[in-house]
Formats: structure tokens, sequence, C-alpha cells
């Protein structure tokens, strides 16, 4: 029995704006044609020449999420406040678990070339918005690529096939990085009752029965398990792919803090301004750890 396929319910255009310092980005998750896709909360894509995006973002607070940067050309640094750094090259990935608060900045290590890469932000379910902070920094040689005929598949989290991807989530997830030839069909089984997107970033194609173009995310609906991609004729088709188990809680996001309720928005204001932002004594999940 062959499972049904995924269809796209919806696809939203990139809407062009500045972050950080003054860095231009295209975002689709996180605006108002699609204010989040339970647990994912932003996704942003940079593409520019390294020396306009020297700017870069400087340190910033969050609390009560999870980002991860992926970076197809170029090298991005990260600092942070618990002492983490890093640098990731073309094909590397780094995921962030702000839990109850960290100050981290991300800025270009190249002056030439291109610097492409994106942001995405992943909500985290209550129990686990204010556990202790963690950064994972992960190299384009430790992630693994599933091959096959006219398609190169990176699993930078969860699963395809017997192929698992090398970053852990606390909240379940998939997080792929597909590259198809022209002309060339792909599929995958993905969990039914997540949510989940694509994101092309270049050539054309259709991704579950619809378009898809540069700087389009497709939503995929809530029916079927299978995935199914096909690269157009003439060019390739390389997207994002990415699916999460919904938290179904109430998102109350102001700036870079995402809680459950607005007095726990205004405890992180406060907590940011007076330095306990980070303090290791206002982790209440210790024990979890």
């Amino acid at each position: 029995m062959t499972a049904a396929p995924r269809a796209v319910s919806k696809i939203v255009r990139g809407t062009k704006q500045m972050e950080g310092a003054g860095v231009r980005i295209c975002r689709t998750i996180g605006t108002g044609h699609l204010r989040n896709l339970d647990p994912f909360l932003m996704l942003d894509e940079l593409k520019m020449p390294a020396h306009e995006a020297s700017a870069g973002f400087p340190d910033h607070p969050h609390r009560g999420f999870e980002t991860c940067s992926i970076m197809l050309s170029g090298k991005m640094e990260h600092r942070d406040s618990y002492g983490n750094h890093g640098v990731i090259g073309p094909g590397g990935v780094q995921w962030m678990t702000a839990g109850r608060g960290i100050v981290h900045s991300e800025m270009p290590k190249v002056t030439e070339g291109m610097l492409h890469g994106f942001q995405l932000w992943i909500n985290l379910p209550a129990k686990d918005k204010m556990v202790k902070p963690r950064y994972q920094d992960v190299q384009a040689d430790a992630i693994p690529a599933v091959e096959g005929p006219g398609h190169s598949v990176r699993v930078m989290a969860g699963s395809v096939g017997a192929t698992a991807g090398p970053l852990t989530l606390r909240n379940p997830g998939l997080l792929l990085d597909v590259r198809l030839e022209p002309g060339a069909e792909w599929s995958t089984e993905v969990t039914p009752d997540w949510n989940g997107f694509s994101y092309v970033y270049e050539g054309a194609g259709r991704i579950g029965g619809s378009p898809a173009a540069v700087e389009n995310l497709q939503v995929f609906g809530n029916e079927g398990s299978t995935v199914i991609a096909r690269a157009a004729e003439d060019r390739p088709l390389k997207f994002l792919l990415a699916f999460g188990k919904p938290i179904g809680e109430k998102v109350i996001q102001y700036g870079p803090f995402v809680m459950n309720h607005e007095l726990e928005i205004q405890q992180a204001f406060a907590d940011y301004h007076s330095g306990r932002l980070q303090n290791p004594n206002d982790d209440v999940w210790a024990a979890e750890q």
C-alpha cells in the first residue's frame, strides 16, 4: 500500500527587510502572511555579498526558544554569554537552545564572495522554556548525506531511512537540505501529524504538487505522509525541508523573547536589564539536565 502524498496547502512569498545591524534578509515564517507554523517561529534567508553584511548581528538576547543557523556559502562566527564560540563554514549548522536566557552574536567571518545562509527559530514547550542553554556546532563533514539517482539529501536533524542527523532536538523534528538534479524526482516519508514546510533557495520545480520557486515557502497540509519533489527539466531544485511536532501552546512573542504569558515576557525583560537573564539559580528545571 502506497502512503498518501503530502500536498502543499499554502505558498508564502518572502518579504525583504533589514535585521541585525543593517543586514538584508528575506523572511517567510514570522510575517503577516504566516505568523508562525507551530513549532516554527521564523525563517530568514540571508543572501548577499559578504562585504555588505559586515555589520552582522551583534550581541542580542534570547529566551524561550531555539535558533538554528545554516550556512551554504561564506562563514559565520558565533559567540555567546556562556563562553561558547564557533565558526561554521559552507554546509555547517549551529543549533542554540536559548532556554532560560542567553546573549549571543553572529558575525560574518569573510569579506569576499557571497554570504548565503538561513536562520530558523523553533519554539520550546512551556516545560522546556527555562532549561539551561545549550550550543551545538556541526561542520559540513559531520552531516551525513543520502545519495541516490539525481538527488543528494543532507540530514541535519531527524532521520531519512537509517540515516540520522547529528543535531539533538528538544522537540522532535526533521531538518533536511535537499538537492535535485534537473528532471530528478525524490520522495520521503514524514510523520503524519507534524507540521512542515519547504523553502526553495535555488532552481525550480514542484513540491507537494505545487510550483516551487526561489524565495517561496511551501506550507504542507495535514493529510498524507509522503513528500514528493521534482526538479524542472532545465534546472536543479534545492530546498530546505523541515517538519516538527506541534506544541499546541499559546505563543506570546516580543522581539527576542517567546513565552506562554505576557507576565513571563515582562519578567524576561526585567531579568535581562538586571543581568539575571542567565543566572544558573533561575534554572527551575535543572534536575532534568
